[in-house]
């Protein structure tokens, strides 16, 4: 449960921050930096919530937006050795599958693709694209840190695989890729 009565605490004013474990750190450590990525993503996603897409497109991504949190929880404390007396949350192979059946659904809507898309079309679906490249930023952020930290392998997956489905996303919201904007290869030379 989470209480917050008060915002500001004044104890990141020199630069660290507490992790979920009570350890501090620096506020460039990576895994602050990972799990603010994640926070940037969550409020792209809700910036595309506001753009008023579909009810059935709005599902999904308030869920999408719940699982950003339990990545953001996974990320704060560091997984450990020894079981601690009171499991952290942790992203499951079950979010990740979730995002797979998403992606295999919504695919069936689409036709294949013939040229590479742009980003862009119409407003939500630019929003979905915008949070694509955003996720993939953030995963490659994820990777660096579990470079120097165990973490949950489930969350790059997870991210991975969100990347994948903003992408067909967009296309839905693109009229189901009849809006899309398709590269042309030196159009402009």
């Amino acid at each position: 449960m989470v209480f917050l009565n008060r915002i500001y605490t004044r104890t990141g004013d020199t630069g660290e921050t507490s992790l979920g474990d009570g350890c501090r750190v620096s506020k460039t450590d990576a895994r602050i930096v990972a799990y603010g990525g994640v926070d940037e993503l969550n409020a792209i996603l809700g910036m595309t919530l506001a753009a008023g897409p579909s009810a059935d497109l709005s599902e999904i991504l308030l869920r999408i937006q719940n699982d950003l949190f339990d990545i953001g929880a996974d990320l704060c404390v560091p997984e450990t050795e020894t079981a601690p007396a009171h499991p952290p949350l942790r992203v499951s192979s079950a979010q990740v599958e979730q995002l797979e059946h998403w992606i295999d659904a919504a695919n069936e809507r689409l036709q294949p693709l013939k040229s590479f898309i742009l980003p862009g079309g119409l407003p939500v679906a630019a929003h979905l694209h915008h949070a694509r490249t955003v996720c993939r930023r953030v995963e490659i952020g994820v990777l660096e840190l579990a470079v120097r930290d165990r973490i949950n392998p489930q969350i790059s997956i997870y991210l991975n695989r969100l990347s994948d489905l903003l992408f067909v996303l967009a296309r839905v919201a693109n009229n189901d890729g009849r809006n899309d904007v398709l590269w042309v290869p030196g159009a402009n030379r």
